[in-house]
């Protein structure tokens, strides 16, 4: 293998890592489909199908990875769910 082709390699395996982070949103009791649908619409950057996939997803199956990236990136969007009062964690 050449030092071409094993950096190459190993800037591959760095940003596969790198994005490893997701954030999972769980599911409650309390918050309402458009309340989670426009939360994950104005801090996730979905769609409006995909955010109102994510929160189908959320109710019948407990919870949903609605973001992945790096941990630097998805820390404020995290930060920001939380403070809307929805339940979710960087795993």
């Amino acid at each position: 293998m050449s030092t071409i082709e094993k950096v190459s390699e190993e800037l591959l395996l760095e940003e596969e890592l790198a994005s490893n982070n997701e954030i999972v949103l769980y599911n409650d009791d309390v918050n309402t489909f458009d309340h989670v649908i426009d939360t994950l619409i104005r801090v996730c950057d979905h769609t409006p199908e995909q955010a109102e996939q994510c929160s189908i997803i959320v109710h019948y199956k407990g919870k949903c990875t609605v973001k992945t990236g790096e941990y630097k990136e998805l820390k404020p969007q995290c930060t920001q769910l939380l403070e809307a009062g929805l339940s979710a964690e960087i795993v």
